[in-house]
């Protein structure tokens, strides 16, 4: 994309109102507009994020066995009712009536929904175990919203649900996806600590929170250091194995937030390896068993021809949260530093004199080079001062710098900088094509 073509609202001055770095920096790059209190649209440079750290969950959801869907906005307020839930949710939930007089809400997650789809069409335990997930918008009316996308009141969300017909093939599914979403937090550049929870408003009696420590963060959180060293299971974990072992590897340390913080437990950790910090929830997972399923009447025959009702699960990841919380771990004193995996454009490609015709010749070669290798390029070809050039580049942190001007030329390389590093050098762009391949 040629940066003249593109729109990149850029802004020096920090905003007043945004009291953390993630919300300053995505006000500060363009990524989104505030258009109230907790609602935001997100421009070019921040939809592109948004997009790729929602193609890595999907990736990973795909890869543990679960099936995509999408389910709406809008619900029926009966099935909330149906459930008991419709009073319980409280003031959080947006509720609506249509014009026809009948009451509606704006989906703060979907439980219901995805258990009235269940109970339509499947009958019998040879359908299971089942997964279903989608990625859509979800409205929560947060009394104070705060903290940029971190604490939005419409915010994207991954939701997954797992059917299964007794309580152990349903631990089992809710090992599945938390592996899954240790190997997704790997691929977004983060460590996610599991973090025994409260199940809240969804119910049930096992629960993790998926935290990234962050001095912003809004909750407190203590741990184990040893975890912070624990790899992610990997990519070419098998999920239909048994993956106990996986989850013990984390859930036998100490790791809780404040709700569910354990003084004396904790102290019986060496002092040396005591983690009292603050942190972020970027997933959230639940096992809550019949809790949906026996209201709704969610059942299915079983082989010796009973009827029993299915052991559920709910997994979920903010996407639009993710945006936020990844700047919050992933910046420096000159603005975001993304992870290549998921950064709007992987490499800024700066020609420093775009009126010379052989500085605008070469740097057009390799923006073409560059794109033909498959990375995303955005190709600063204005006529601005390099100041403003770098500055902008280091603002919105692509994970690599390449800059074309006459001494390069002259010498047949060109710069390459690598945003976390400040590394610079001097290389020949096929050498700099490679290194940005390998990372």
């Amino acid at each position: 994309m040629r940066l003249s073509r593109y729109f990149l609202p850029v802004s020096k001055d920090v905003p007043a109102d945004a009291a953390i770095v993630s919300h300053q920096l995505m006000l500060r790059t363009g990524m989104v507009r505030q258009n109230g209190a907790g609602i935001y649209t997100w421009l070019p440079l921040g939809h592109r994020v948004l997009q790729k750290i929602e193609q890595v969950v999907r990736e990973e959801m795909d890869r543990a066995g679960a099936i995509e869907m999408l389910m709406p906005t809008i619900q029926q307020a009966e099935l909330w009712q149906e459930s008991g839930r419709y009073e319980d949710y409280g003031k959080e939930m947006l509720r609506i009536t249509d014009r026809h007089d009948r009451d509606m809400l704006f989906g703060p997650t979907n439980e219901e929904l995805i258990t009235d789809v269940f109970r339509t069409y499947v009958k019998s335990y040879k359908a299971l175990p089942l997964n279903l997930y989608h990625t859509q918008w979800k409205f929560r009316d947060e009394i104070r919203p705060r903290f940029g996308v971190m604490r939005g009141r419409e915010f994207l969300m991954k939701d997954a649900y797992s059917f299964d017909l007794t309580e152990e093939d349903g631990r089992a599914s809710y090992n599945r996806m938390f592996c899954a979403y240790l190997n997704t937090f790997d691929r977004l550049g983060l460590t996610a600590i599991p973090m025994q929870a409260d199940t809240g408003p969804i119910g049930g009696d096992l629960s993790h929170e998926f935290i990234i420590l962050a001095e912003t963060g809004e909750s407190a959180v203590f741990c184990d250091k040893d975890m912070l060293d624990l790899p992610a299971p990997g990519l070419d974990l098998d999920f239909d194995s048994d993956l106990s072992g996986e989850v013990a590897k984390r859930t036998t340390y100490y790791a809780a937030t404040d709700e569910m913080h354990d003084e004396t437990e904790f102290a019986k950790i060496p002092q040396e390896r005591q983690v009292s910090a603050r942190g972020i929830e970027v997933g959230h997972i639940f096992f809550f068993g019949t809790k949906y399923s026996e209201p709704m009447n969610a059942t299915v025959q079983t082989a010796e021809g009973g009827s029993v009702p299915v052991q559920m699960g709910s997994y979920g990841i903010g996407v639009s949260r993710l945006v936020g919380g990844i700047i919050e771990a992933c910046h420096d004193e000159n603005g975001i530093v993304w992870p290549q995996s998921i950064a709007p454009f992987e490499v800024g490609l700066i020609s420093m004199r775009p009126k010379d015709e052989t500085v605008s010749k070469v740097a057009d070669e390799a923006y073409e080079t560059l794109k033909a290798a498959g990375f995303d390029v955005l190709y600063d070809e204005t006529d601005e001062r390099p100041g403003s050039k770098f500055n902008r580049m280091d603002l919105i942190g692509l994970p690599w710098q390449i800059i074309i001007g006459p001494r390069g030329i002259e010498n047949g390389v060109v710069e390459l900088k690598n945003r976390k590093s400040g590394e610079k050098s001097e290389v020949a762009l096929e050498k700099a094509v490679e290194m940005v391949k390998a990372g």
